[in-house]
């Protein structure tokens, strides 16, 4: 799907055609808005299947005058997922005359820039709009770290009285989400280094500026990541740990349960064999032996919780 804005006055308007100073934003294009881009805006191919490979790593690239910034972007995938965060990639192509975004999945940052929080974004100011989108990407990574945490803080609470591996494996779900996002901030923050080493955001003021604070912005980003990655790690082994200790705890219980209902079975099977016993004839033979099961049964709860093995 291609989509053409254009900024105005009021924010970005939608155009029907394309136009000098617009943005072509297209969301996983089929081969004929494939070649539309390449024959009528004169995008190089590769420019635009280089992004819709879901394993491009970011990076620049130039050819016949086109520059290709490919950036990794988070995206939700779902809760139900297996990974209900990952990272796609965003290729960014500048030319003469457009801006044009290619991803294969319909991201959230794509759509916030068109809505009204890219109001202040100028399609025909390239390198602005570049650095636009790596701030609303770090913001996004952000706000998915956040989601991330509060669904540990839920999974932590459920994990003190489980004993089940089902919380466990929901933990390593989000571990393998911030592992993508630790490497997808880091490959960003490289490709800000090179932009930044090819002086191309130093031509205008502002755009020093918003280098600055996408730079800021990332960095904190993968800072925060590492940490809550660290977190989780040492939450998982711990609370494996606990899982395992709470485990012996109930088996050490079924054990003591075990062994003290033995010994009144041992009284009663001995006594319930056909032949002849001890006070087999009393009349209180039968009162007797519950007492004499009763007794060791009680002073085996007491040794076994003076020993606190129950």
């Amino acid at each position: 799907m291609i989509t053409i804005f254009k900024s105005s006055d009021n924010g970005l308007s939608h155009l029907s055609e394309f136009a000098p100073g617009s943005w072509v934003s297209a969301i996983d294009p089929d081969p004929a808005e494939i070649a539309l881009l390449r024959d009528k805006l004169g995008v190089p191919e590769d420019f635009i299947r280089h992004p819709l490979d879901m394993d491009e790593r970011a990076r620049t690239e130039k050819e016949d005058g086109a520059m290709l910034v490919i950036l990794r972007v988070p995206h939700f995938v779902g809760e139900a997922a297996d990974l209900p965060y990952v990272t796609v990639p965003l290729g960014i192509i500048l030319l003469d005359q457009q801006v044009v975004t290619i991803c294969k999945t319909d991201s959230s940052i794509l759509r916030e820039l068109s809505s009204e929080r890219g109001r202040g974004v100028r399609t025909a100011k390239k390198t602005q709009f570049v650095l636009h989108l790596l701030l609303f990407t770090a913001d996004r990574f952000l706000s998915y770290l956040g989601d991330i945490n509060h669904a540990v803080d839920a999974l932590e609470d459920r994990l003190q009285a489980s004993l089940r591996n089902r919380e466990v494996l929901e933990l390593l779900k989000y571990q393998k989400c911030l592992t993508y996002f630790t490497t997808a901030l880091t490959q960003n923050d490289l490709l800000i280094q090179r932009l930044t080493s090819h002086k191309l955001f130093h031509q205008y003021p502002e755009d020093e500026d918003l280098l600055e604070d996408a730079q800021i912005e990332i960095q904190q980003a993968l800072e925060m990541t590492n940490i809550a990655s660290g977190i989780l790690s040492q939450m998982m082994d711990a609370f494996a740990s606990i899982i395992s200790n709470n485990l012996n705890v109930v088996m050490k219980f079924l054990a003591s349960a075990t062994i003290i209902l033995a010994l009144p079975t041992l009284i009663a099977s001995v006594y319930g064999m056909n032949v002849g016993l001890p006070l087999a004839q009393h009349p209180l033979a039968f009162w007797g032996i519950l007492l004499v099961s009763v007794l060791l049964a009680a002073v085996t709860i007491m040794v076994f919780i003076r020993r606190d093995w129950l």
